[in-house]
């Protein structure tokens, strides 16, 4: 099956184009939305609704949970360039929608129900957005486009909080919630732009059959490359854990002041991804996504050293912080350009879903095991254990690349 992807083909300088600027745009105004709503919610659930810390953890570990099962299905129907489109645009729009409608809950279990079906259409639409900019994207520049859709989906996780700090003390809690709809509205527009694009540029497709063909990926050489990438996501921790680390190191601050200065690190981390990112990507594209995921992995294991120690003060902890958001930005970028680098545009959607499904088995499983090990043995064992995955992880990135994928390097 031949691509229809002449016209993106045509020289580097045309990389930057409007279906690839509205795809960022769309990861920024959707990140920022839902994370102004994830950054006020914990208040909402415990303080307006009564709930509990136990309650938010099982609302988060479902819906985390959910988003992968959802990306593993939505990667076979984003397959079909309409189906696509239909995908990416609908995810937005619930995501928006229930999201704000967090705000409008009376009961935890509606917070829960809510939360559920925006992770849930957060997850569906993924492989349809990464397959869209497979598709618009120049192949010579998948790197720095990639690049350019976690660069925004990163700069929405500091500006998101930012929002929701300014809109609490403003109106207050429940009404900063509502306000998540209005960035998610915007994402949805973007996104929509982004399909008009695809469509006006390929045309309408007839549907094909839903299939997740595995037998397609294997022999595209994407198997390889997944043993990495299981083992970088294993040791791919939470953030809050991260934050809980500099919380702890910091209590000399005393606890608002502790916890008010991790929330800063934790935006300055979100930032270096942001920033990495596109540097990544561009770094990609001249040298091949190997060496990029190889050093995402280095940058983590230096961060969680940083982590490991117990040294008083914010140096280290700071240090950590930047290190693992570039290390996040480098990765993430190599992962997605990877995939579309080595799929043909028919089975793309597939090897996205796959990818994503690894990534949340690897999210739920590191972190649950360090969140114990920080718990029952101490944090220097929880970051040790994360690093050692990431050395891993590391050690097998000489798998993380296939001949015929491996483009300019």
């Amino acid at each position: 099956m031949s691509e229809p992807r002449e016209s993106a083909e045509e020289s580097d300088e045309r990389w930057i184009t409007p279906g690839v600027v509205s795809i960022g745009a769309a990861s920024f105004f959707s990140d920022s939305g839902h994370e102004i709503a994830t950054s006020v919610m914990p208040a909402f659930l415990t303080s307006v609704l009564g709930g509990s810390a136990a309650v938010l953890g099982v609302i988060e570990g479902v819906s985390d949970a959910l988003t992968g099962v959802t990306k593993v299905v939505g990667g076979p129907l984003a397959n079909d360039p309409a189906r696509r489109r239909s995908l990416a645009t609908g995810g937005y729009l619930v995501t928006a929608a229930a999201t704000a409608a967090i705000g409008l809950a009376t009961a935890v279990w509606q917070v829960g129900v809510l939360r559920a079906l925006a992770w849930g259409a957060r997850g569906i639409r993924s492989p349809a957005r990464d397959s869209l900019m497979g598709s618009l994207a120049n192949p010579k520049a998948y790197g720095r486009s990639f690049g350019i859709e976690r660069a925004g989906d990163n700069l929405g996780a500091v500006v998101g909080p930012l929002l929701a700090a300014g809109l609490v003390a403003w109106l207050g809690i429940r009404p900063a919630i509502w306000f998540a709809f209005i960035p998610g509205l915007l994402a949805a527009i973007a996104i929509i732009y982004a399909a008009r694009e695809a469509k006006r540029r390929f045309g309408d497709q007839k549907a094909g059959r839903i299939r997740l063909h595995l037998a397609g990926l294997r022999s595209a050489g994407l198997g390889r490359p997944l043993l990495p990438i299981l083992l970088f996501e294993c040791g791919n921790l939470a953030t809050t854990l991260l934050i809980l680390r500099a919380t702890d190191q910091l209590t000399a601050l005393g606890f608002a002041g502790a916890a008010s200065l991790a929330i800063l690190f934790y935006a300055g981390h979100n930032a270096v991804a942001a920033l990495v990112s596109y540097m990544g990507g561009a770094w990609l594209d001249r040298a091949g996504p190997r060496i990029v995921f190889a050093a995402g992995a280095l940058a983590y294991v230096l961060g969680y050293a940083s982590f490991s120690f117990m040294a008083p003060g914010w140096v280290l902890l700071l240090t950590g912080f930047v290190l693992a958001g570039a290390g996040i930005g480098l990765a993430e970028t190599a992962e997605s350009a990877l995939v579309a680098r080595a799929l043909p545009d028919h089975i793309r959607g597939s090897g996205f879903g796959v990818l994503g499904g690894i990534q949340a088995v690897g999210n739920i499983v590191g972190t649950v095991v360090a969140g114990i090990l920080y718990t029952t043995v101490s944090p220097t064992a929880a970051f040790v254990y994360a690093a050692a995955w990431m050395l891993l992880s590391l050690a097998a990135s000489v798998f993380f690349t296939h001949p015929s994928a491996e483009g300019t390097s």
